[in-house]
């Protein structure tokens, strides 16, 4: 029947154009992942199968009794197409569910998936063994066998339709439950149709229908996200409207063969193509200016939500946040956001090396702040993407800069709080310790006549000596309350070698008594600071007192001074990116401007920040400091003594920042002991 024939050469047109449209779609947004690698060959079979049957009719049509490469070529492609269609159909199921759903399946299920792939060898294996028994076959009834088993693309829909029933009632979401109800529902078509019998000529299109649904829920639901690059659908699409066109050419100038020359008729047919460029736009532009708006829509949204996400003022976050939002709503594979930009940090590149980078530079008065970096898992970035890429590059440097300004006032807030918190307490402290200073001092100085009355009792005068001395350990405490309540008035010039020195040996008896060797090791030349001697002695003592307290055992204390030259911006890192294998903690107390001491001028002297400056050492072979500890030892009341107040490393941590300087611990120093704290203060010169 002659309606029969041109039926089944409409489905297998369609099911060609469907599944190669497949083809180009999944190479132009492929992803590193062995589904979309399965897929594409399951897909790949089907063309084959497709195309085979095709080129079968049209040869047919053509020549009537095809040539002999002609039958050999179309019965390869189908050949093909049949022996891998079942253990793709098996194994792209199974890896969907693996990867895609998560699911997780047993072992079993894995073996048996790979173990299909050995039915084409099987097959092989039959068809030549059959082959020997007709002797007059050759390779083209080998071939013509092999087409003959088409009982496995039944079988193959017939497993394909049992997994995604399964699919379908386990999915989660509504699109990816619809689109394996009609994927199930297609099997079933298909399988009927093999049923009824060939003479529907049903079951070339119901072949092509999962292909064409997949297409579908591809654009209209971004399945897989092979949706996400629009243009590439747009030029897929032109491209197969361009292909049936000069087909359409080619059979019309064989059927006017007779009347006219068929250049003449190509040429007509191609003519009339200048008269529907208007038609044409007027029906694809309000198309194309719909989704533009729909775009720039869903960019102006995505734009809000990085403009929200800057207010709440911490950097880090934002960029996080604002990479995985720009890979979501472009579909990319991979999106990264450095600022600054940093040379040592090697290009981004597309995961497996299957895809497209591109760099968008983060401009901020003409100079470059920072880079975008995105890949895709397509070839190419379509333009849209790019578009939308530069704009966000474009809006990105203004939203990081008032992130910043929203951290830095945070911040600032905050410790203003902090200080104005530390300023109550201190006064507190003062008034505290000014209200019990005179109490104390009178209790003392009547046990101290007491003390000195020749007839007072040994276990009075004991308990008596024993109360002296917690008073003075008490007034020992109020001192310290009262050196943390009270700022530090600098501006003198400090000789701190001698200070140091001086220092040292101040604490040396208390050294021996504790079976520890006190070293000093400073320059022979004096070195001047611009402080106050009160606040660097200060300093000194509680460094050298904790460091004596580490080491209840025994050990070593080093005191250390050196004068640290000022050296070209291209040296200045090298001998401070060396901490001798220790873990270092800095800190580095920066004040609000309006809290930051000013320290007294002197005529004469000034502060050489910019040049040379003063490091002191203050080293022991303690225990150690932990990590967790090292973060808490400069707040103010932070102890791990039984009897200590938490002011020492306070004090000394206010006092070098009322100096100008800074203060950093490093511990351990070797063999998991060891604490070295640097203190470096600005050198006082003559101006």
């Amino acid at each position: 029947m002659p309606w029969l024939f041109y039926l089944r050469l409409i489905g297998y047109t369609a099911g060609t154009l469907t599944y190669l449209f497949l083809i180009v779609l999944i190479l132009g947004h492929r992803r590193p992942r062995l589904f979309e690698r399965l897929l594409f060959f399951l897909v790949l079979s089907l063309f084959a199968i497709y195309a085979g049957e095709l080129l079968q009719i049209n040869a047919e049509i053509e020549y009537g009794s095809p040539p002999a490469v002609t039958r050999l070529f179309y019965q390869s492609l189908v050949a093909f197409g049949i022996l891998l269609v079942l253990p793709l159909v098996v194994q792209t199921h199974v890896e969907y569910l693996r990867q895609a759903r998560g699911k997780l399946l047993p072992r079993w299920v894995g073996v048996l998936s790979y173990s299909l792939f050995l039915l084409p060898a099987a097959m092989l294996v039959y068809v030549a063994i059959t082959a020997r028994t007709h002797a007059t076959w050759g390779l083209d009834g080998s071939l013509a066998a092999l087409v003959r088993q088409f009982w496995l693309v039944f079988v193959s829909a017939i497993i394909a339709a049992i997994f995604e029933l399964r699919i379908a009632l386990t999915a989660r979401g509504k699109s990816d439950r619809s689109l394996f109800w009609c994927l199930f529902a297609s099997c079933l078509v298909f399988v009927v149709s093999w049923i009824v019998g060939p003479s529907v000529a049903g079951i070339e299109i119901a072949g092509a229908l999962p292909g064409a649904l997949l297409i579908y829920f591809a654009l209209k639901h971004n399945f897989l996200e092979y949706g996400a690059q629009r243009n590439l659908v747009y030029a897929l699409s032109a491209s197969t409207l361009a292909l049936l066109y000069l087909a359409l050419v080619r059979r019309v100038s064989g059927w006017m063969e007779p009347v006219l020359p068929p250049e003449a008729t190509a040429s007509i047919l191609l003519f009339v193509l200048i008269f529907l460029f208007e038609p044409l736009e007027r029906a694809i532009g309000p198309l194309l200016h719909r989704r533009m708006s729909e775009r720039m829509g869903h960019v102006q949204r995505l734009t809000v939500d990085l403009q929200q996400e800057a207010r709440q003022g911490n950097v880090e976050r934002l960029i996080r946040f604002a990479e995985r939002r720009v890979s979501d709503e472009f579909g990319l594979a991979a999106v990264r956001i450095s600022v600054p930009c940093d040379a040592a940090v090697l290009p981004l590149e597309s995961p497996g090396g299957l895809g497209h980078a591109v760099q968008v530079p983060l401009k901020k008065d003409g100079d470059v702040v920072g880079m975008l970096e995105a890949a895709s898992t397509g070839a190419y970035l379509t333009g849209e993407t790019s578009a939308g890429l530069e704009f966000i590059g474009e809006q990105l440097p203004a939203m990081i800069d008032l992130c910043r300004l929203i951290e830095e006032k945070v911040r600032l807030e905050r410790e203003l709080a902090e200080r104005e918190r530390l300023a109550l307490l201190g006064q507190m402290a003062a008034s505290v310790s000014h209200n019990l200073r005179n109490p104390l001092s009178s209790m003392k100085t009547i046990l101290q006549v007491q003390l000195e009355h020749p007839n007072l009792p040994l276990d009075v005068r004991h308990d008596c000596a024993l109360v002296v001395a917690e008073i003075d350990r008490m007034g020992e405490k109020l001192k310290q309350l009262l050196n943390f309540a009270k700022p530090s008035v600098n501006g003198q010039s400090v000789a701190a070698v001698a200070l140091a020195r001086q220092t040292a040996s101040l604490f040396a008896r208390d050294a021996e008594r504790r079976n520890l060797r006190l070293e000093f090791d400073g320059p022979t030349e004096e070195i001047f600071v611009l402080a106050s001697e009160d606040a660097l002695g200060e300093v000194l003592s509680n460094l050298v007192v904790n460091a004596i307290e580490a080491q209840p055992n025994g050990g070593r204390v080093r005191v250390g001074l050196s004068l640290i030259r000022r050296v070209p911006d291209e040296y200045s890192q090298k001998e401070n990116n060396s901490t001798s294998g220790a873990e270092a903690l800095n800190i580095n107390l920066q004040l609000p401007p309006r809290l930051k001491p000013r320290p007294t001028k002197i005529a004469g002297l000034s502060a050489s920040s910019e040049d040379d400056s003063l490091e002191i050492r203050v080293e022991d072979h303690g225990p150690g400091i932990s990590q967790e500890l090292r973060a808490k030892m400069f707040q103010p009341y932070f102890t791990t003594k039984a009897t200590g107040t938490g002011l020492g490393l306070s004090i000394v941590a206010r006092r070098v920042d009322e100096m100008g300087g800074t203060i950093s611990c490093e511990s351990p120093l070797r063999e998991g002991k060891g604490t070295r704290f640097r203190v470096t203060l600005p050198v006082a010169t003559t101006a």
